[in-house]
Order: C-alpha cells, then sequence, then structure tokens
C-alpha cells in the first residue's frame, strides 16, 4: 500500500509518500508544500491544491492520512489551517483516493504506542520504523511521515478484526 501522509497548514503543509508492504515501510519521498506570507489567501490555497495534485500525479498514492486538527490558541490560525486542510480533503476526494484523518493522539499511539508521546519520541521511533539516520529538517515534514505510519498500522489492525 501507498500513503500519502499528509501535516496540513497553510503556510507549510508537510507531505510524505511511504510504502508499506508486508510489514515494511519504505519512505519514498517527503517534502513540504510552502506558500508565501503576503500572497492572498486564495491563491495560498490554490497553490497547495495545485502541488498536492502533482504530487499524487507523480506517487499515485492508494490512500491519503490526513492530521486532525488540535488548537487551544489562535483561532485565526486554526480556522486558516482547518481551510487548508479542506482543501486536501477534496483533493483526496475529487481524485477518488480513499482519506482517513488521525488525531494527534492517534498517530503517537500508533507510532510510538503512547498517545501523549513528545515529538523526540515520534521521531526516534520513526526513524527506527524507516530504518533510517536522519528525519526532514522540518517537524511539518516529519508530522506528515507519523501520519502516513498511522494509517498503515490502523489499516493492518483493522485486517485482523
Amino acid at each position: 500500500m501507498r500513503i500519502l501522509g499528509i501535516d496540513p497548514g497553510f503556510a507549510i503543509t508537510g507531505y510524505s509518500i511511504v510504502d508499506y508492504i508486508g510489514n515494511k515501510f519504505s519512505l519514498i519521498t517527503s517534502g513540504a508544500i510552502t506558500t508565501k506570507a503576503g500572497v492572498s489567501f486564495p491563491l495560498r490555497l490554490t497553490k497547495i491544491f495545485d502541488d498536492l495534485n502533482m504530487i499524487i500525479e507523480e506517487y499515485k498514492p492508494d490512500a491519503i492520512s490526513v492530521e486532525e486538527l488540535f488548537f487551544n490558541q489562535n483561532t485565526k490560525t486554526a480556522i486558516q489551517v482547518a481551510e487548508a486542510r479542506g482543501v486536501v480533503l477534496i483533493v483526496g476526494c475529487k481524485r477518488n483516493i480513499a482519506t482517513f484523518e488521525y488525531t494527534p493522539l492517534q498517530i503517537k499511539q500508533a507510532v510510538v504506542g503512547y498517545g501523549r508521546a513528545d515529538k523526540t519520541q515520534v521521531q526516534r521511533m520513526i526513524k527506527t520504523i524507516l530504518n533510517i539516520d536522519n528525519l526532514p529538517k522540518l517537524d511539518d515534514t516529519t508530522d506528515s511521515i507519523a501520519a502516513a505510519i498511522c494509517h498503515a498500522h490502523s489499516c493492518k489492525f483493522a485486517e485482523k478484526l
């Protein structure tokens, strides 16, 4: 199964393509879609839409795994991130790709085995799971990898039911 993991944002949308075959994970690619401050918000959302479509066209994922939002501070930022997240959901729907949403707690639980794990624990487990020495520099990209791993583990669990 090929999974497109997404950590949505309007300034930075982290993405990763992870293959999960048998019990083995392979990181195919990862990166970030960035939009510039000062550009109109609709144009920023359009860039996310266009770039995600190009990624999907190139890598042809079987599923999309998106991190749900958790905000307790800035309402304006939360709304804008939610709108960017909506773009991700629309892309998945328009491209007929099954799209799954996971909370940060679910992602940490699936990757580390503990829903309250800190970023360092999650990063360490991602390196172990993928058998890699270095993670991408941006947390948004690393979070997208965690979202993809979460989906793979969730599907594996669902198959056993």
